[in-house]
């Protein structure tokens, strides 16, 4: 029956890593963001780019007037123009810094995601396996009872015990039976929530492998993440973004100077001067250039407002940047604090479990000889059966939290993660792709969804490998 009941394959955290990391969808947006945040380098320079611009015009004069003798009866005309920016008090270079800057931002925070959905990958694995452990503990603890149950009653119908004792039998099975169903009910939540992150069924998940790299303080692990946090790295970046953005509003309010070059071409098509056209030329073309500053004397106030804007929003980004800091900094701790404690209630809850199977081993040995009741032993089933629970929670609760704390010092992005090189999403390929595109019909096809969809995984159940009565 257990081989039966057994996936024909396992899996292991780092396949279900792997996955995630290929076909998560938050992943995949965060990366589609990151691309969309590095347009923005082409946008900001633009500006600073020579335009050119061309007008054509045709024109059929349906009526003249009485007195125009040579008006023309049709014209055409073809007007390029030709712009080139020579300075604009700063808003182009200051411009294209910010978007640079945040383009860094950008890849900081696909970093943070990285560590983000990798989290939710690793709870959801260890729920899957302490949710599955805890319904064996529990099948396991109806089957003993349901052993007990006969017993008694075997027992009451020779006259052994009372009808109490099969009673409070009967009681603490139907209790047994409304927990095994909870914590079925557990699992299959647990086992969707993997599908949901991972994007594919469970299977047999196997131990998780040991974490590395774990600090030996919460000072060092504060230092540490103050270093390479990703989510702070963004907030720094994007708050140095904001200065330069800041120095552009400013622009508005200094001269702009340019060079500029239009030509026109006029034909009249021979219908200009009536029956006389062959005395007029038909065509003309003229071209000129020249410099030309702009100086900005009054604006109604709103170079001034823009600025001030832009630095208010500069400051709230310094304000961020801290927020970011102290959240860092807690979450830290508080994952360094659940992750020591963890491994405590390890520690306690084995020793729960050794003394409580001792414990049941004695209870029933003394019920055999008259001196401990059948209470006596459902107690000491129940005690063991908690302790039992607790300490697959506690596995999972410390593994959970050690992953955390690496999430949060920035030591658990996917090159961190021992993935083939080749399957890793370089952030900087895009970037200098589209950074000195100038070319305006430089389109990419539209790009179908990289995330895969979960709609055909069957609904999820609460088997689990059969396990033999102790």
């Amino acid at each position: 029956m257990a081989a039966a009941a057994t996936p024909v394959h396992a899996d292991d955290l780092q396949d279900a890593l792997a996955a995630a990391y290929a076909s998560n969808p938050d992943l995949a947006a965060a990366r589609a963001n990151l691309r969309a945040t590095d347009e923005g380098v082409p946008i900001a320079r633009a500006p600073g780019l020579p335009s050119l611009n061309g007008t054509a015009t045709y024109t059929e004069f349906l009526k003249q007037g009485p007195n125009s003798f040579i008006a023309p009866q049709r014209l055409l005309s073809v007007d390029p123009q030709l712009n080139v920016p020579i300075y604009s008090g700063g808003a182009v270079k200051n411009s294209l810094a910010a978007a640079k800057i945040r383009v860094e931002a950008g890849e900081a925070s696909l970093k943070g995601t990285e560590a983000g959905v990798f989290s939710q990958v690793v709870a959801a694995y260890m729920d899957v396996i302490r949710d599955a452990a805890t319904v064996g503990l529990n099948r396991n603890n109806v089957q003993v009872l349901e052993v007990n149950l006969k017993a008694t009653s075997d027992r009451f119908e020779i006259g052994d015990v009372t009808r109490t004792d099969v009673a409070q039998s009967n009681s603490r099975l139907a209790l047994a039976r409304a927990d095994l169903r909870n914590a079925e009910a557990a699992l299959v939540a647990s086992r969707e929530r993997y599908v949901q992150v991972v994007g594919q069924v469970p299977a047999d998940l196997q131990p998780p492998p040991p974490l590395a790299g774990l600090p030996a303080s919460p000072e060092e692990a504060v230092q540490v993440a103050l270093d390479n946090n990703p989510d702070l790295e963004a907030a720094h970046q994007r708050s140095k973004a904001a200065g330069f953005d800041a120095k552009a509003a400013g622009a508005g309010r200094l001269p702009t100077v340019s060079l500029y070059s239009s030509g026109e071409y006029s034909t009249y098509f021979n219908s200009l001067g009536g029956s006389a056209s062959r005395g007029f030329v038909q065509s003309q073309t003229t071209a000129q250039a020249g410099a030309r500053i702009s100086i900005p004397l009054f604006q109604g106030g709103l170079p001034a407002a823009r600025q001030r804007q832009a630095q208010a929003t500069a400051s709230a980004a310094q304000e961020q940047e801290i927020s970011a800091e102290r959240q860092v900094i807690a979450n830290v701790r508080s994952a360094y604090t659940q992750w020591r404690a963890a491994n405590d209630v390890i520690t306690l809850n084995q020793t729960a479990v050794d003394a409580a199977a001792l414990s049941l081993e004695g209870v029933r040995a003394e019920n055999t000889v008259g001196n401990r009741t059948i209470l006596n032993i459902l107690d000491a089933e129940q005690e063991l059966l908690r302790a039992q629970v607790g300490l697959v929670a506690a596995r999972r609760n410390a593994y959970v939290a050690s992953f955390n704390l690496l999430a949060a010092m920035g030591r658990a992005q996917a090159s961190d993660l021992g993935f083939d090189p080749a399957t890793l999403y370089d952030p900087e390929v895009n970037y200098r792709r589209v950074r000195g595109r100038v070319f305006d019909w430089a389109l990419d096809a539209p790009s179908p969804p990289k995330a895969t969809r979960t709609v055909d995984t069957p609904a999820q159940t609460a088997t689990i490998p059969a396990q033999p009565v102790p």
